[in-house]
């Protein structure tokens, strides 16, 4: 699961902020965290200097307060710290640094083109999987409607209200975050997958650092607070689990009362080869089971959306999260149960 890695060190004084803000290294790496996060490798081929002394700047950055570390698999993500006196003032005195110091300019200039060739490279990887993979893919979507229309009676069952907090859950390349970011205060796209993470972060990287999250995750066991959330998207991705009523009962708690949801998946259908070839561990859902599920998690289901396709019919779901702290316990405590916690 990613995380912020814990930080055992006592919390940064105004002291501990300058001195870590005092060498120039450091200063770049605060610069380019403003525009895009990055891991520990990443940031080195940029700095031109070695891993292992660049992990020391970052230690410091992270002991102040202006850094964070994520991990996913065995890569480490650094983003700055958003929000707050501190960090804001930082960011307000790099972005005058640049624009009184000519020095500096021209070095965060020259750090900006190496981030282009960061970028390319993600972008690269990114073709070069879904090169291996598009026979498989291409199958399975012979079997359904394509995803435009999809992705348009979604955008019209959410309306125009804004969505707030967003969780897109099983995100997988990020083309569901991507196409409801402009209209969300703050994305959150979560998978369990670095592989796939990893593709979701070159296509979200034109975002503003501060207004995406990805995070390594299961969606039985989401590493969140209680209402987190405005709005919970699963596309594509609750028939991966084996216990939906769990994977929705997290998703009840990390919904904010009022908050809604949104599930895009296959109606039940009996085409047994999508258990092998795609690791379906469910056949579709009907619509009264989903509806039972979304009611028993603490949402009240709305009607359901049916988009026909040559062998499967895609349906779209969607509920309200119900202000009543007390009915979702029985829901929690399965699925604490359920995972041995």
């Amino acid at each position: 699961m990613t995380f912020t890695m814990p930080q055992t060190f006592p919390s940064p004084t105004m002291i501990d902020t300058l001195r870590a803000l005092a060498d120039p290294t450091r200063l770049r790496i605060m610069r380019l965290l403003a525009r895009m996060e990055l891991a520990v490798g990443e940031l080195a081929q940029v700095l031109g200097q070695s891993q292992p002394r660049v992990s020391r700047h970052i230690r410091i950055l992270c002991e102040a307060g202006l850094a964070e570390r994520r991990r996913e698999g065995s890569w480490v993500f650094l983003r700055r710290i958003a929000g707050g006196d501190v960090p804001a003032a930082v960011a307000r005195l790099l972005e005058q640094g640049e624009e009184s110091d000519p020095a500096f300019a021209a070095q965060g200039q020259a750090d900006h083109l190496r981030l282009g060739q960061i970028r390319a490279s993600r972008e690269v990887r990114a073709a070069d999987y879904f090169a291996r993979h598009a026979g498989e893919w291409d199958v399975l979507r012979s079997r359904h409607i394509a995803e435009g229309p999809v992705e348009e009676a979604l955008a019209g069952l959410l309306g125009t209200a804004p969505l707030g907090r967003l969780l897109d859950v099983g995100t997988g390349t990020g083309r569901i975050a991507e196409l409801f970011g402009d209209a969300a205060e703050r994305v959150t796209a979560l998978d369990n997958s670095p592989e796939m993470l990893r593709l979701a972060r070159a296509r979200l990287q034109h975002f503003p650092p501060e207004r995406v999250d990805l995070v390594q995750g299961d969606f039985a066991a989401l590493p969140f607070a209680d209402a987190s959330f405005d709005t919970v998207l699963f596309h594509q991705v609750l028939h991966y689990a084996q216990a939906p009523e769990l994977a929705l009962a997290e998703a009840a708690r990390v919904t904010r009362p009022g908050g809604r949801i949104a599930i895009v998946d296959f109606a039940a259908h009996g085409i047994e080869e999508l258990r092998d070839r795609h690791a379906h561990a469910r056949l579709g859902f009907a619509d009264d089971q989903i509806r039972a599920l979304l009611g028993d998690a603490g949402f009240v289901p709305g009607a359901g959306t049916a988009l026909a396709g040559a062998e499967l019919t895609v349906m779209i779901w969607t509920g309200e999260r119900m202000d009543d702290s007390i009915r979702r316990l029985p829901a929690r405590r399965a699925a604490r149960e359920a995972r041995g916690t």
